[in-house]
């Protein structure tokens, strides 16, 4: 179950890099990517909106 925890996570960090990056976000994608809570909190969010 932890497994899945983390895979989730990873899948919505990764969907936030990609979204920075395809919407020149740079800002948002350097401080997602170094700080990665950031990151994941918004590429679930992306998920949801």
């Amino acid at each position: 179950m932890q497994w899945l925890i983390g895979l989730v996570c990873f899948v919505a960090w990764l969907n936030h890099i990609f979204y920075c990056f395809g919407h020149a976000a740079w800002g948002f994608l350097v401080a997602g990517a170094l700080f990665f809570p950031i990151g994941i909190i918004h590429g679930m969010w992306l998920w949801f909106q």
